[in-house]
């Protein structure tokens, strides 16, 4: 979903909402206006304001989950591949064709998740990047180690290779969104239809109508901060390149 667009069209059904039941106070018929009627219609509206309020901070609480989950889950990726590039280091210079097809894999994640051109994060299903890591594990499990020291850095280096995979197809598998469509529309209609009971009881002025649509347009925020939170490699709350560039830059040099 479109972060922008969603949110502006639920601030504007909440808007029409209210602007809706001034006018519908004009229609309904001067019997159905009286104290008691009121009453039950602020008991009902008190009701469905407690149950959106929940469901719209657990959706609050739902995103922020699921991006902090995926920024640990990026920067504990930057952190394992700092790793084996170090334990291939200490292999020696036999560990150089590893060690240059993991950077150049390291680079494709950073460009794929944070480029500017418009690829998909590599959070998607990019197999030239999943090739790249394979290989990876082929050019180590090819080195022939000379003696017991050698031979640990290659199980160490096997061990963290394996590690990695498993933590890219995990992070493939929970890449999609965690709030669904079909929530932000029920959401969005218990919000219009409080709104509506807000303006069948309230005086017809400008300022009502201002008070609406600030209000409106608050609560279209707290869908955009949802939707943006939810989305954690694109938008403006876009999670942190900094992991990969540092993890880049403690890999071999290009060139070499």
């Amino acid at each position: 979903m479109n972060a922008i667009v969603t949110s502006l069209v639920v601030a504007a059904f909440v808007f029409a909402g209210g602007i809706g039941g001034l006018y519908l106070h004009r229609l309904v018929p001067e019997e159905h206006l009286s104290a008691k009627t009121q009453d039950v219609v602020r008991l009902g509206t008190g009701m469905l304001s407690v149950l959106a309020s929940l469901v719209l901070g657990l959706l609050v609480a739902t995103a922020k989950a699921s991006f902090d989950t995926t920024d640990t889950a990026v920067r504990t990726y930057a952190a394992d591949l700092i790793l084996l590039d170090e334990t291939l280091r200490d292999y020696g210079e036999d560990a150089l064709a590893p060690r240059r097809l993991l950077r150049d894999y390291t680079a494709l994640v950073l460009h794929d998740g944070w480029g500017e051109t418009g690829a998909p994060p590599f959070l998607a299903e990019d197999r030239a990047a999943g090739d790249v890591m394979e290989h990876v594990r082929e050019a180590v499990r090819a080195l022939a180690p000379v003696d017991a020291g050698q031979k640990w850095l290659q199980d160490q280096a096997l061990d963290v290779n394996i590690s990695l995979l498993r933590q890219r197809w995990l992070l493939i598998e929970q890449s999609g969104p965690s709030v669904r469509p079909v929530t932000i529309g029920i959401l969005t209609a218990w919000i219009t239809a409080i709104f509506a009971s807000f303006g069948l009881n309230a005086p017809r002025n400008r300022t009502v109508a201002v008070a609406f649509l600030i209000c409106a347009l608050a609560i279209g925020s707290a869908i955009f901060l949802i939707l943006q939170l939810d989305s954690p490699f694109d938008g403006l709350l876009k999670i942190s390149s900094e992991p990969m560039r540092t993890a880049l830059a403690h890999m071999l040099p290009a060139g070499k």
